[in-house]
């Protein structure tokens, strides 16, 4: 059955379900609702974890034999399958109705899904996971922008810390949608106010103290073709613990409107007006910033970026061979007008 995530902390005191779903793209609050099914599974003695993810090759029999298996450690048991993908195939179907229909006991199974479709939606075995009765089913849904302001409010009451409006709203602009980089920003935050309370200064400070190694500073670098400095930037914010994802999900937010406006452009539609039309319009002191970038590259070009973008993005999840901070770092490098290996 579904569970809504506001009513997730309380369920989670009462007697844990023995089948556990986190459903959703929005990677900071399923990981947050995982780690409080986690959490509670421990303060209820469940002091065993097996971890297991169904990547090409899984072999589903394990998923069965660990349900069956006496644990030789510990009388409860946390399972966490993990399909990244969000397809487990014909076998991994059939492994997950079998085990939904015998739940295994002093055992609670977690399966972590990315957003399910309509049509995957209308399979047997995600039916199953949706409405079983020994199922708990959390479908997260992304924060959307009228609604990002009274997120980071909650966020920072969550943290002992309480904000002006005006304070909120620049919070909510410099990380434009992006949940980890506001995150993120409430943890600098709480080293910067002073009572527990925020205003407009106090962002402003925050944001000068990491102007250093800013990832807005990054793309700006690597839009004005500065590649060396892009590439130093980049090396700095991994350097400070910036996630890659952070990076990336800046990077394809900004290809996805160049390559948008480079489309318009090359069909006649003149720039300003191309500019004027984007959602969310392009502020006028990044135009000459973007017509510059526009000049270096082409439609196909910006298209392959982004194709590059979603290489990375597999490798982030580890669905695809690669290290990510290298692909980071490649596609800084294209932005900027250089070849592979040119500063």
């Amino acid at each position: 059955m579904k569970l809504a995530p506001a009513q997730l902390a309380k369920h989670l005191q009462g007697t844990l379900a023995p089948v556990y779903v986190v459903s959703g793209d929005e990677h900071l609050l399923c990981q947050e609702a995982g780690d409080a099914i986690r959490a509670a599974t421990r303060a209820q003695g469940f002091s065993e974890r097996q971890v297991f993810h169904a990547e090409s090759g899984f072999d589903w029999s394990q998923l069965i034999e660990a349900g069956a298996s006496l644990s030789l450690f510990a009388e409860k048991r946390l399972l966490e399958l993990r399909i990244a993908n969000g397809k487990p195939g014909d076998k991994g179907a059939a492994a997950l109705l079998e085990y939904l229909a015998r739940p295994a006991e002093d055992t609670v199974l977690l399966i972590s899904l990315p957003k399910l479709d309509g049509s995957t939606q209308k399979t047997k075995w995600a039916k199953a996971l949706i409405d079983g009765k020994d199922v708990q089913f959390l479908q997260i849904w992304p924060v959307e922008a009228t609604q990002l302001p009274q997120w980071i409010r909650q966020r920072l009451a969550q943290a002992g810390l309480s904000a002006d409006q005006e304070a909120i709203e620049l919070i909510a602009a410099r990380v434009e949608g992006n949940l980890l980089a506001a995150a993120q920003e409430v943890e600098k935050l709480k080293l910067l106010a002073e009572g527990g309370q925020i205003n407009a200064a106090t962002v402003q400070a925050a944001v000068a103290d990491s102007a250093r190694y800013d990832v807005f500073g990054l793309i700006d670098a690597a839009l004005h073709g500065q590649a060396a400095h892009a590439l130093h930037m980049l090396e700095g914010l991994r350097g400070e613990g910036v996630e890659a994802p952070v990076i990336l999900w800046a990077l394809a937010r900004e290809l996805r409107l160049l390559a948008n406006l480079a489309m318009q452009y090359s069909q006649g539609t003149p720039l300003e007006r191309a500019f004027a039309q984007a959602r969310p319009p392009v502020w006028d002191k990044r135009r000459p910033l973007l017509s510059k970038a526009l000049q270096r590259h082409g439609a196909t070009a910006w298209n392959q970026m982004l194709v590059e973008a979603q290489q990375i993005d597999a490798q982030v999840k580890g669905q695809a061979e690669g290290d990510p901070w290298i692909g980071l770092s490649q596609l800084c490098l294209r932005l900027a007008g250089k070849r592979f290996g040119l500063a």
